[in-house]
């Protein structure tokens, strides 16, 4: 076997083994370190989950890049701690000092940590909006530049490393000859890519790629340059590589932590970091270290695409997370992404998102519907005896609540998990419209799914026992407070609807009737909904809620409507020029023209022939007066025909 053939193989995985297994839940984990779902088992074999995170680059606002990756892994942490009960200790760093800052703030004329600080506290912001929560323990860069140098020295000194013209960089050589140790184990087949390389190492710092002994090796410590960011070390002022920050800040957290111990359950990022940051992350940390597997299950997020391409500024996709929030509420984007695997690449677009809005709807008026229901019904009080559509609904919540569980454990499927929620909302709406109800069934099904979005980040922590909160924040107030807007509005209701029956104006007051139900109610955070048999239904929510469904229902109508017009004025413009004699049509068409649209639509009115045949009328020449050649003709003759055949079927249409 050849070394590229073997240099392929990924290295041999130790499943973690305990001397005892006190929690075991049965979860399964795409592990990237064998490409294939593992067991999980804490290193201590109990519900302690020790968790590493890279965070961003604070140089640019957070996209939905960022989100995909940091919202993805927040429903994962909620599913360990509030499904599965693990107990979650998740680090996570800012890399505030890297060749990217130093060039953006040079652009800007500000200082690196002017620019760090600005885009890290809009992160935060980003996330909080989001309803990410916050690590348990934040690293920056900049704080460890003391142990940074440190960390590295001790790897010089066990020859893992080299001093080169003031910078110092990694002997990948060295450390693969060392006893049980791998480099690259997450992508081997890209253990040579200079291109992955080259941009890891960062643009200003190309210039000293020569002082290496092999192109692998990558960089500890950078020697700055004139003018840029510098902190001390053994080997002169310099600043940090980008893979060597995590392998610091994570193992010191960890070891101060956990008894010195400086290795990790999971280690999570985006699947573009695999190699060669993530890669070189592991060979550093078990350089220095002496373990074998720093990292026991490393956990990576799929790809965004903004309509089916990569987001970039260039495209004209570029979304930042608060560009997205204006479009969105934090709900719509987190149920989106539960609707996607986490590890998948995914497609953030129109349609996806119209999806995820009828996902939501769904959901939004089966707890409306229920809360109603419950309001009419006394849930003791009644009887609760099972019938056959009840006993159907109650079957279908103890199926639902197995099918969530086994899709969790399945590698935190949630796409499985929502469409088994949906499915139980269906089951109970047919019982809702049996008549036939039995109310704490009903209940139940409501509490379990409210349970679960809870647990998805869906409905925020400690809110209502049934369905989404009614506002965003749960404020709440006095008696008087909340009941002044209604009561105004239903004063200038009275005075409306008390004119139009002074004028016997009946459809005035139908009128006013709809524009109470459609435009004052929705603002005060009310759905009122007619039924059928005179009937009417009202329904509490989110005032800001109801106006962007507003919003988006407006929007949509007027794209149908802009859809609709565009494609009458096409058919009004062919027809028009299926009007045309051929001979006309030929003399009309420019250069631009394709034959499926008329010359207003066109930048040029060079005609596209020149001279015609007194006879056939068919084109001779070009615009240019150069007589047409064989293939031109062939084409013009093409041209001409097809007219007459829609201009023949217009005249056959009036002869009727």
């Amino acid at each position: 076997m050849s070394k590229e053939e073997s240099s392929s193989i990924l290295p041999q995985w130790h499943r973690p083994t305990p001397l005892l297994q006190t929690h075991n839940v049965g979860l399964n984990v795409m592990n990237s370190l064998t490409r294939r779902k593992e067991p999980f088992v804490t290193m201590d074999g109990g519900r302690e989950v020790r968790w590493y995170m890279c965070g961003p680059t604070v140089y640019a606002p957070s996209h939905m890049g960022h989100a995909r990756t940091y919202l993805g892994f927040d429903i994962i942490r909620r599913i360990m701690e509030l499904h599965f009960g693990y107990d979650v200790t998740l680090v996570m760093n800012i890399t505030d000092i890297d060749d990217k800052i130093i060039a953006r703030s040079a652009e800007q004329d500000i200082s690196h940590l002017e620019l760090s600080n600005k885009f890290e506290l809009e992160f935060h912001e980003d996330m909080r909006a989001l309803g990410v929560a916050p690590p348990t323990v934040l690293t920056r860069v900049t704080e460890y530049m003391d142990e940074i140098p440190a960390y590295i020295a001790q790897l010089v000194d066990q020859n893992l490393a080299y001093e080169a013209n003031g910078s110092v960089y990694f002997h990948v050589e060295a450390f693969e000859a060392s006893d049980g140790m791998h480099y690259c184990k997450l992508e081997p087949e890209q253990i040579n890519n200079a291109a992955l390389l080259a941009e890891a190492e960062g643009k200003l710092s190309q210039d000293f790629v020569g002082d290496k002994k092999s192109p692998r090796d990558f960089a500890l410590w950078k020697r700055s340059k004139e003018g840029e960011p510098s902190w001390n070390s053994p080997w002169g002022l310099g600043r940090p590589g980008w893979h060597i920050e995590c392998s610091v800040m994570a193992s010191d957290v960890l070891a101060r932590l956990f008894g010195g111990n400086v290795q990790m359950d999971i280690h999570s990022g985006g699947v573009d970091l695999r190699f060669p940051h993530h890669d070189n992350e592991m060979a550093q940390a078990e350089a220095h270290s002496g373990c074998h597997q720093w990292v026991n299950y490393f956990v990576h997020a799929g790809h965004l695409d903004i309509k089916g391409f990569k987001m970039s500024k260039s495209l004209k996709n570029f979304i930042t997370i608060q560009d997205a929030l204006k479009q969105n509420t934090a709900r719509q984007i987190r149920l989106c992404f539960l609707l996607h695997k986490y590890n998948a690449s995914m497609d953030y677009g129109d349609s996806t998102m119209s999806h995820t809005l009828v996902m939501e709807k769904l959901f939004v008026e089966f707890f409306h519907n229920v809360k109603a229901v419950l309001r009419e019904t006394s849930t003791m009080g009644d009887s609760q005896k099972l019938n056959d559509a009840s006993l159907t609904v109650q079957a279908a919540v103890m199926t639902t609540k197995r099918k969530v569980d086994a899709a969790l454990r399945d590698d935190f499927d949630t796409p499985t998990s929502l469409h088994a929620l949906a499915d139980l909302v269906r089951s109970t709406n047919l019982h809702l419209e049996s008549g036939q109800l039995v109310s704490l069934v009903i209940r139940n099904a409501a509490v379990f799914i409210t349970s679960m979005f809870r647990v998805f980040g869906l409905i925020p922590d400690g809110s209502t026992e049934i369905g989404f909160p009614m506002s965003a924040n749960g404020a709440g107030g006095d008696g008087e407070e909340a009941l002044t807007p209604v009561l105004n509005a239903l004063m200038d209701f009275r005075a409306s609807v008390r004119d139009k029956a002074k004028n016997k104006d009946v459809g005035g007051v139908l009128q006013e009737c709809d524009s109470f139900r459609d435009d004052a109610l929705p603002t005060l955070g009310i759905r009122l909904e007619d039924k059928a048999g005179g009937k009417s239904v009202w329904k509490l929510a989110d005032p800001a809620e109801l106006a962007r469904e507003k919003e988006q229902k407006e929007a949509e109508l007027a794209r149908r409507a802009a859809e609709q017009a565009a494609q009458a004025a096409e058919r009004a413009a062919k027809e028009a020029l299926a009007k045309l004699p051929p001979i006309d049509f030929m003399k009309q068409l420019i250069l631009s023209d394709d034959t499926t649209t008329t010359t207003t639509t066109s930048t040029t009115t060079t005609p596209k022939y020149g001279r015609f045949d007194d006879t056939t009328g068919l084109p001779t020449h070009g615009h240019d007066g150069e007589a047409l050649n064989k293939n031109q003709s062939k084409k013009a003759k093409k041209e001409f025909d097809a007219q007459q055949k829609k201009y023949d079927k217009y005249l056959k249409s009036q002869a009727k």
